[in-house]
């Protein structure tokens, strides 16, 4: 696996760009070659430099790619398959959009956590400074008082101390959370492990279902368009699913499809185990019947990305009105726990 990958927007411009050279008849290590004379020094010239040279050494796309650990599993494996279906320029302009969309989310997610983010940094730090030296400031003058002191005041200020750990601990886990989300973002890795969290989210739980189903899709349209049998193209784009509620339906579609007693069509096993909607297992079926399965499950994984896009920014919409509120929240707690006291002397003292 690769330990330091190329960003998302690098990772379009690469296949987007070895894509429209590939169709204007250009041979691909040719393309590779122009596509980092066409950069300056840099991370992504490096990286083409890499692969022109495996390239030229004979190696295929799929392997020049692996063997810079720059790029995802993901993007080798559909390389890979579209190589040996012959239809790389296909896979590439896939991959070109996909992590063009990818790279797009995951900086919109970005920009929408990282000044709440900061807030509520800011926020901690008041936080801590309230319960580390002002609200010690109200013991002390309660001590001071004790002859006067009612029990609403005792009350008072127990209830201040509580809001304002409370308010504490809680602001310094959020800024923790999103802090860290915010860092694994960045990288391949962390967004996997973004994405592994996102999938056990119940707000984001069908978001990240469509993204792994829409993978799982276009993998498979590749192996079927490279003439391999059903059963084949299904165990290999098995290896594609990672999420757990898709494989689990994927692998049970799969028994169907080699059970010996009562073997099933790819479209009947995939409709029958709910892989696809209805809706969608249905058009299937039709792809099938007029021979065109290929393209039928190349449209469907685009309409399955498109979906858990339009999923995830609905998602992100909703992120800065809950920081928001959540800020709001904080401060009113913030001045409570500080005016607690305060009317908990005045009591005293009146």
């Amino acid at each position: 696996m690769a330990t330091s990958m190329l960003e998302g927007s690098a990772i379009s411009a690469f296949c987007g760009g070895v894509a429209v050279m590939i169709a204007a008849g250009i041979q691909t290590d040719e393309a590779v070659y122009m596509l980092s004379d066409e950069h300056e020094e840099s991370e992504f010239k490096s990286v083409c430099d890499a692969v022109y040279v495996q390239l030229a050494n004979g190696s295929s796309l799929a392997d020049a790619m692996e063997s810079t650990a720059s790029f995802p599993e993901y993007a080798v494996s559909m390389v890979r398959a579209g190589e040996k279906a012959g239809r790389l320029e296909q896979v590439l302009r896939r991959l070109d959009v996909y992590y063009e969309e990818e790279e797009r989310t995951f900086a919109k997610l970005r920009s929408s956590v990282s000044y709440p983010a900061a807030l509520l940094a800011i926020m901690s730090i008041i936080l801590a400074f309230a319960v580390a030296f002002i609200l010690p400031v109200f013991i002390d003058v309660y001590d001071n008082l004790t002859g006067t002191l009612t029990t609403g005041s005792f009350s008072s200020m127990g209830i201040s101390i509580a809001i304002g750990w409370a308010a504490l601990i809680f602001t310094l886990v959020c800024t923790i959370l999103v802090v860290v989300l915010t860092i694994l973002s960045r990288t391949e890795l962390g967004r996997g492990r973004v994405l592994a969290l996102f999938e056990k989210l119940p707000f984001t739980r069908d978001s990240m279902y469509q993204l792994a189903l829409s993978r799982f899709t276009a993998a498979l349209s590749i192996y079927v368009s490279s003439g391999v049998d059903t059963e084949t193209a299904m165990h290999s784009s098995m290896a594609f699913v990672t999420n757990p509620k898709l494989r689990k339906k994927v692998e049970a579609a799969y028994e169907s499809m080699i059970d010996p007693s009562n073997p099933r069509s790819l479209a009947q096993a995939i409709s029958e185990n709910d892989v696809f909607e209805p809706l969608y297992a249905r058009m299937l079926m039709v792809g099938m019947e007029t021979g065109s399965a290929d393209e039928m499950l190349a449209r469907l994984s685009q309409i399955f990305f498109d979906d858990a896009l339009e999923r995830i920014d609905r998602v992100i919409d909703r992120v800065e009105p809950l920081f928001a509120a959540f800020l709001t929240l904080t401060v009113g707690a913030t001045l409570i726990a500080v005016m607690l006291p305060l009317i908990g002397i005045m009591r005293s003292i009146g």
